[in-house]
C-alpha cells in the first residue's frame, strides 16, 4: 500500500508550503476579525494623564489623616473640573476641587473621594474618614504605557485590540489581506443545491460547508463551479483558481477509482503533488500540492471526510495564508461521554460538543459519526483523537483533541 503520512506530518508539510497572502490598509471600523500585519507599540500613554475614577472631590490625603466620625475634616472647594477640561487651580492644604469621572487630577491632589462618602455644599466638602494617597485615581499609562508592545503582528483584531488601536490614533492599520480560496466540486453525480435533483444525483453540500468554514476562519471563498468527472474540466477549474485565488480546494475524485481524476488534473495543471492520502479516518482520501507558491488541496467527496481532513490538516495552513501568528488549534484533553463502539485501526477523529457543565472537561459525541454523515457535525465545537490500533472507546476515556 502506498505510504500515507499521519495527519501531523501532512499538516506540517502544508504549513511549510503556505505563504501569507499579502497586506493592505483597511479603515479601523472594517477591521474586526482581520489580522494585524505590523506590531503595534504605544506611541502615547493611555490614559495620557492621571484621571479620576469617580465623580467626587480631588484633595490631599494628608488633610484627612485625623478625620473621624466625631472629628470630620472640612475643606474649601476651589472649583470644578469636568471631563474634557483642564484644572484651573492647584490643590493646597485645606482645599479640594470638585471633579467628574475621567477628568484630569489637579496639581497637588493625590486622592479622590466619591460624592457619596462626603457631605458637601456649594463652598465646602466634609470628609469623616482618613483617605489613602492614590485612591480612586487612574494613573497615566495604567492601560498602556508609552513604548509598550500592545498588539503583535499576526494577532486577530478582536474588540479589545480594535479599541486599543483607536486609543493610539491608528485609523488605517496594515492588515493581512483576506486570502481568496477557490472551491471546485467534482463528480458527475453532483448538482447545485438550488437546482433540480434527478434520480441518481446528490446536491452539492460540500460547497456550502467549505464556504462556511472558510469565512469563519478569515478567508474569502470563491466558488469556481462544478467540474463533473472530466479531467479537462477539472484541470480548467484548477487553472482558473490558480489565476484568480490564493489557494484552491477541490472536493471529490481523490480516491483510486476509474473516475477519481483530481490528482491527475492537478499534475496536468503543473501542481507538484506533496501528499496523496493521509492515515486518518475519516478523511484518508486526499491530495495536496503546490504550484507557484499556491496550495491546491484535493479533499474527499464525502462531506464528513472532507470537513474532518480540513480541520485536522488543512486549516492551519490557511490560517498562515491569512497571516495569523497562532495557526494551530487549541488542544484539549477530555473525557469521552458515552464512549464509541468501533475499533480504530488508524487514527480516528470524533467530532463532539465540549461540555464543562460540572467542571470536568468532556466531549459529548453525536449519535452518528461516519464518512458521509454531515448532520452529526451540527453544533460540534471540538474533536477528540483515537490513537491508531485502539479498540472501542469506553465511557469517560480521556483522549487528546482540539477545538474547532
Amino acid at each position: 500500500m502506498e505510504y500515507k503520512p499521519d495527519y501531523l506530518t501532512a499538516r506540517n508539510l502544508l504549513l511549510e508550503l503556505a505563504v501569507p497572502a499579502g497586506t493592505e490598509r483597511v479603515p479601523l471600523p472594517r477591521c474586526g476579525g482581520r489580522v494585524l500585519a505590523r506590531d503595534l507599540t504605544a506611541g502615547e500613554a493611555v490614559p495620557p494623564f492621571d484621571r479620576s475614577a469617580y465623580d467626587g472631590y480631588a484633595l490631599r490625603a494628608a488633610d484627612t489623616a485625623q478625620a473621624g466620625g466625631e472629628r470630620p475634616v472640612t475643606l474649601r472647594i476651589l472649583g470644578e473640573v469636568p471631563a474634557g477640561a483642564c484644572p484651573s487651580a492647584a490643590v493646597e492644604a485645606g482645599t479640594a476641587v470638585k471633579i467628574l469621572t475621567g477628568a484630569p487630577i489637579p496639581p497637588g491632589a493625590d486622592t479622590v473621594v466619591p460624592f457619596e462618602r462626603t457631605r458637601f455644599d456649594e463652598n465646602s466638602v466634609t470628609v469623616s474618614a482618613p483617605l489613602k494617597a492614590g485612591g480612586n485615581i487612574v494613573r497615566r499609562g495604567e492601560d498602556a504605557a508609552q513604548g509598550a508592545l500592545l498588539v503583535r503582528a499576526g494577532d486577530v483584531l478582536d474588540p479589545a485590540a480594535a479599541g486599543t488601536l483607536a486609543a493610539q490614533g491608528v485609523w488605517e492599520p496594515l492588515v493581512y489581506r483576506l486570502p481568496e480560496v477557490g472551491i471546485v466540486s467534482t463528480g458527475n453525480e453532483v448538482v447545485e443545491a438550488d437546482g433540480d435533483r434527478t434520480e441518481g444525483k446528490i446536491r452539492n453540500s460540500n460547497r456550502s460547508s467549505l464556504e462556511a468554514v472558510l469565512r469563519k476562519n478569515g478567508c474569502l471563498p470563491r466558488y469556481l463551479g462544478l467540474a463533473g468527472d472530466s479531467l479537462e474540466a477539472i484541470r480548467a477549474r484548477i487553472e482558473e483558481g490558480l489565476e484568480r485565488c490564493d489557494a484552491v480546494i477541490l472536493t471529490g475524485g481523490v480516491s483510486v477509482g476509474d473516475y477519481d481524476l483530481t490528482p491527475a488534473a492537478m499534475e496536468r495543471s503543473g501542481v507538484e503533488l506533496a501528499v496523496r492520502g493521509v492515515a486518518m479516518k475519516p478523511g484518508m482520501a486526499c491530495a495536496y500540492g503546490v504550484r507557484d507558491g499556491k496550495l491546491v488541496i484535493g479533499l474527499s467527496g464525502n462531506p464528513a471526510s472532507s470537513l474532518m481532513n480540513f480541520y485536522a490538516a488543512v486549516l492551519p495552513a490557511l490560517k498562515k495564508l491569512a497571516g495569523r501568528r497562532e495557526v494551530l488549534p487549541r488542544e484539549i484533553t477530555a473525557a469521552v461521554a458515552g464512549g464509541f463502539p468501533k475499533s480504530s485501526p488508524m487514527t480516528r477523529f470524533l467530532l463532539g460538543t465540549l461540555d464543562l457543565s460540572d467542571g470536568t472537561v468532556r466531549v459529548r459525541l453525536p449519535g452518528r459519526q461516519g464518512n458521509a454523515v454531515l448532520t452529526g457535525g451540527i453544533g460540534c465545537d471540538a474533536a477528540v483523537i483515537v490513537p491508531a490500533g485502539s479498540g472501542p472507546v469506553e465511557e469517560q476515556t480521556r483522549l487528546r483533541g482540539f477545538l474547532l
